[in-house]
């Protein structure tokens, strides 16, 4: 790999492969080069569209291109696994989008494959990167809200009822808890550590087998901080992440996973607003880290750790198994 110049691949060009190309242009050092698809003409049309240089109408031809370094794969949900671990064992970096795979063995042997063929991986939780969660964590490391006492999270949406979309198909590894609901979940984890042991679980279960609406509260980190969430694809919330203290609270804005503001509410005193924009759309800081992690012959990020997805992961699979949700794959 060139010293200052990452060349990129990506899997599966639709809507959230778009914004990954589109913040490339804020990363120094990347670029990128191919995209493949099953559907040639729409892998050619992505990277006319955002200025690669080759497509590809298969994804082993990606895996094989000895121009390039690393993959995005931003496929659906139960293809992640074997992609991820294919493109590793291709000699390729890998940032795959969340969830990293749809069960924890299955992470297990993404990893397993990673440390094999000494290439980093990644999941791509982007929001883990956010500048505005960096302002959160220095209020809740300087007190600013004195003992935590709870947090909690919305994220809901009325999706259009389409049992062919990938989010209502089992096969595909569809539900509000992977798709939305790992985002409340993640990010708690990654504010507090430690261990995550579900309290209590329900969920609506459709005609096509996945959880079209959840609710969950979970014990999060040493502390056994409670995080009460609810996950849906049914009903529009305002989506916010709010930590509550015994002093105040802090309030990420909606779309709390997308969001540029956090506000800090003490007791008594007037609110202080942080405000964190983008260079491009936000994806550009866990692209950033990814080439880091590469410069440096890192396997892993500290931001991302591999233990951090697959406790999130035992979580999720904990929380299915409660509901009764599972693939037909499985």
């Amino acid at each position: 790999m060139p010293d200052t110049t990452v060349r990129w691949g990506v899997i599966g060009p639709g809507r959230i492969a778009n914004r990954f190309a589109e913040c490339l242009t804020a990363v120094p050092g990347a670029r990128l080069v191919a995209a493949a698809s099953r559907d040639a003409e729409r892998a050619r049309d992505f990277v006319a569209r955002h200025g690669g240089e080759r497509h590809h109408g298969d994804y082993a031809s990606l895996f094989r291109d000895d121009g390039v370094d690393a993959i995005y794969v931003a496929t659906p949900h139960a293809q992640h696994a074997d992609v991820a671990i294919q493109a590793l064992q291709a000699g390729k970096a890998v940032l795959c989008e969340k969830p990293l795979t749809v069960n924890a063995p299955q992470a297990e042997r993404v990893f397993a494959a990673a440390k094999a063929a000494d290439r980093f991986v990644m999941e791509a939780f982007w929001t883990r990167f956010l500048p505005v969660f960096a302002q959160v964590r220095r209020w809740l490391d300087e007190g600013r809200v004195g003992k935590v006492t709870g947090i909690e999270s919305f994220f809901g949406y009325a999706q259009p009822r389409n049992l062919d979309d990938r989010l209502f198909r089992a096969d595909l590894a569809g539900g509000a808890l992977l798709d939305v609901g790992i985002y409340c979940i993640s990010m708690s984890h990654h504010l507090f550590k430690g261990p995550l042991r579900v309290l209590e679980t329900s969920a609506t279960v459709g005609a096509t087998g996945v959880d079209e609406d959840l609710r969950a509260r979970i014990a999060v980190g040493e502390l056994a901080v409670e995080l009460r969430m609810h996950a849906s694809m049914t009903q529009k919330f305002y989506n916010s992440f709010r930590i509550e203290g015994s002093e105040g609270e802090i309030l990420v804005t909606e779309p709390f996973w997308d969001s540029g503001q956090a506000i800090l509410l003490r007791r008594g005193e007037a609110p202080v607003a942080s405000h964190a924009p983008y260079v491009v759309n936000g994806f550009e800081y866990q692209v950033r880290e990814v080439q880091r992690c590469m410069q440096a012959g890192l396997l892993q990020s500290d931001v991302v750790p591999w233990a951090d997805t697959l406790a999130v992961m035992r979580c999720m699979d904990e929380i299915r198994a409660a509901v009764g949700v599972r693939y037909p794959f499985e």
